[in-house]
């Protein structure tokens, strides 16, 4: 094969035009003939028992078709919120649905959906997780005594009699706990020549997307029922309907639209209800949440409590950790991160001794889903804060003393998994060097600068795709995966360069799950290092079958022909060469079989991927406001597909870091009612808050990655808002201990040292 022309190399992406002109239609931009349109009528109450609903007044309003209820739907699977979309007997979160309202028109829905009334017996409300823990606490869902597992079992928990996170007796809103240690964390503490203990919070966050959720569906005249949805998930989300409607998956076909942002949170969640109403009115039904809507009703990151003492021997070497997580699990702890909090917090460094405790806690506020990175920024900020107070404590310079630390490749994360190869020192060493670093003893007054580190274990999972090459020469792959932040572009670059074509020759087209090779969601940096592993071989394997083609055309051994620009040609010889399109057509007159590559991989070996971060902030000690300056971000990203992606991965993730850091929280009054339920009270990053940002790549490519690719979409993130409050402590000798870190609980902070 010549030497590699499309891999490195920067394009455009192929939605990209059709995106910023307007011409892309997202799921509601879609309408179906005969199709009413669908209105949640929402729980005013945080925590209920529900005693009725009144809806006879809104069934008589003008082109109202239907008011349902959970009693109507006549879903059979399932406990967890996407199979049980209505309330049916207990209200346990602000916002919950409780009827659906369905009219010929959005507005009629709407002026209907507002006659709708429930009848309700108030409950406890349960907000805080700590208090939520005790064993006097009230319920914050009356199911819980039932479904409290008590305690995951994992290797590294033990059992010593009243120690162990078995034994504690604990609330049942505590659903999930786990425990991961080795060592003795206390004598290593004890032996510390500095130790640092702190309490640090998060708040729950939006994943902040442009459109909101939105799906639609109908049933096919053979019976299938068909859900059109803006999702990362499309198996997901057919599995989620078939489970919730008791059918089998081969009944149901789910055809993903194009997103319109996510960042994690289009998961399945209302597609059951959608499809459930059109199988009771027998007609389309389209659901299109308005933005209150979207912020009251959905999943967004969770808030998270991390209790964390470090300790280190005298020359910077970490003896011992110790942290005590409670997630935030809300109402519905299905997608909850205590497990992997429990991992992440222990960063990419080494411990001789760890005791770490995680517990997942029921509360009446929305339902938790994953949010770009799901814990790691949260893990992150409590390891890189207290490693950051540690070197001064030890007076070891902290990029030093996070070096000293690294894992190497087979040393053993908190739960026993081993860590495979990364470029984090790599990636320090390129921090060592950055100008920004450099300087961080010669700033102005209230002015400083942070280093922290973020890393991400990597999933994966199997996947296959299809190759189709057609007689014009062009090629098509074919997968399941939904492109959320550009991932086709890539899979067109590794197409192209096994076999031989520019790439825009190559098309991928996704289809839906009746048809589609078997995908994960896009989430979690998987897409690329798992589906492009697929999209490789089926590349590989439309090659080979290429080339039969072309040896017995030119009589001439397979193994002594390249294909190079389009050209099937014999090495050596080029002038001898057929245009892969002339290749396609004779193959065809002969009658053989189509050319047509399959690939499948199975779950192969995590990626990790690693970043550090140096940020240099300016803040008002008049007023508590922190003004992002400058922000570095280094990653260590296998192999670069497409230097354009991999840049504007970055690039947005340092945005999302600001937020994270300085402004995002989805605060609740003492009722459990969401006051910041607009873009007006929830404050995203906007142009002028945002720094000088500077990317930086070190490849140290993955075996199991197409061309050494990884995963890289959550470190990019990850420690982000862990150095922009590093700098804010070295600005300001404060510690902040809660993200975000506002103007107003920044100010308090210096009015109190």
């Amino acid at each position: 094969m010549a030497e590699r022309s499309v891999i490195g190399r920067s394009r455009r992406r192929s939605d990209g035009l059709p995106r910023v002109r307007g011409a892309t239609r997202f799921q509601a931009d879609r309408w179906y003939r005969g199709a009413v349109h669908a209105r949640l009528v929402l729980a005013p109450y945080a925590h209920a028992r529900m005693l009725g609903i009144d809806a006879d007044e809104a069934r008589g309003m003008p082109g109202v078709v239907a008011v349902l209820t959970a009693g109507d739907l006549g879903l059979t699977g399932g406990t967890d919120r996407a199979t049980l979309p209505l309330v049916a007997t207990e209200v346990v979160f602000a916002g919950q649905p409780i009827a659906l309202v369905l009219a010929e028109s959005e507005e009629q829905a709407a002026d209907a959906a507002e006659l709708v009334v429930g009848r309700y017996d108030p409950l406890p409300v349960v907000l805080d997780p700590n208090a939520a823990m005790a064993v006097d606490s009230p319920l914050a869902r009356s199911d819980v005594a039932k479904a409290a597992t008590g305690g995951s079992q994992h290797a590294a928990i033990g059992g010593e009699g009243d120690h162990s996170i078995e034994a504690e007796v604990l609330s049942p809103n505590v659903v999930k706990r786990v425990r991961y240690r080795h060592g003795d964390a206390q004598a290593g503490l004890g032996q510390a020549a500095a130790r640092v203990r702190r309490h640090l919070r998060t708040s729950w966050i939006h994943q902040g997307y442009l459109e909101p959720q939105a799906c639609a569906a109908w049933v096919d005249a053979d019976g299938t029922i068909v859900v059109e949805t803006s999702t990362q998930a499309a198996f997901s989300a057919r599995n989620m309907v078939a489970r919730a409607l008791g059918r089998p998956q081969t009944s149901v076909r789910v055809v993903p639209a194009p997103l319109g942002g996510a960042f994690g949170g289009k998961w399945p969640i209302f597609e059951a209800l959608v499809a459930a109403a059109a199988l009771r009115i027998g007609r389309p039904v389209r659901l299109v949440l308005d933005r209150l809507d979207d912020f009251m009703t959905t999943s967004p990151g969770q808030a998270i409590d991390i209790e964390i003492e470090v300790g280190g021997a005298a020359d910077g070497t970490l003896l011992a950790l110790e942290a005590r997580i409670v997630a935030d699990a809300g109402a519905y702890a299905d997608e909850s991160s205590e497990e992997l909090a429990a991992v992440l917090v222990g960063g990419p460094y080494r411990w001789p001794s760890a005791d770490v405790r995680a517990y997942s806690v029921h509360t009446n506020r929305f339902a938790v889903g994953p949010y770009r990175g799901p814990a790691a920024p949260q893990a992150a900020f409590a390891i890189e804060s207290v490693l950051d107070e540690l070197a001064a404590a030890l007076g070891v310079d902290p990029l030093e003393l996070r070096r000293r630390n690294l894992v190497a490749e087979g040393d053993p994360m908190l739960d026993d998994t081993v860590w495979p190869a990364h470029g984090l020192r790599e990636v320090l060493d390129v921090v060592e060097r950055l100008p920004l670093w450099a300087g961080r003893h010669s700033l102005p007054p209230n002015e400083g600068i942070g280093l922290a580190v973020g890393t991400w274990p990597g999933f994966a999972n199997a996947a296959a795709a299809r190759c189709r090459v057609s007689p014009d020469g062009t090629i098509q792959v074919v997968t399941g995966a939904v492109d959320m932040s550009g991932t086709s572009g890539a899979f067109e670059a590794i197409a192209a360069e096994i076999l031989g074509v520019d790439p825009d020759r190559v098309r991928i087209v996704t289809v839906d799950t009746g048809s589609a090779p078997q995908s994960p969601g896009s989430g979690g940096s998987t897409v690329t290092h798992s589906v492009g592993r697929a999209v490789r071989l089926a590349a590989e394997d439309a090659r080979r079958q290429i080339l039969q083609a072309a040896a017995q055309q030119l009589e001439i051994h397979v193994d002594d022909l390249e294909i190079v620009d389009g050209v099937v040609r014999p090495r050596g010889t080029p002038d001898r060469g057929i245009p892969l399109d002339r290749v396609v057509r004779a193959h065809d007159r002969e009658g053989r079989a189509p050319i047509d590559g399959h690939g499948s991989s199975d779950k192969g070996s995590i990626a990790p991927s690693v970043a550090a971060f140096v940020s240099r902030v300016r803040v008002d000690p008049d007023t508590g406001a922190t003004e992002v300056l400058e922000l570095d971000a280094v990653q260590d990203v296998g192999r670069v597909i497409n230097p354009a992606l991999v840049a504007g991965q970055q690039l947005g993730a340092a945005a999302q870091a600001v937020g994270w850091a300085t402004l995002e929280a989805l605060v609740h009054d003492d009722e459990g009612q969401l006051v910041s339920g607009t873009f007006l009270d929830y404050a995203l990053p906007r142009a002028e808050h945002m720094p000088e940002i500077r990317d930086r790549v070190v490849e140290l490519p993955s075996p199991d990655g197409p061309f050494g690719a990884k995963g890289i979409g959550e470190a990019a993130v990850v420690g982000g808002p862990a150095a922009i409050v590093n700098a804010i402590a070295a600005a300001t000798g404060v510690r902040p201990d809660r993200l975000p870190v506002t103007a107003p609980r920044l100010w308090r902070l210096l009015r109190d040292r």
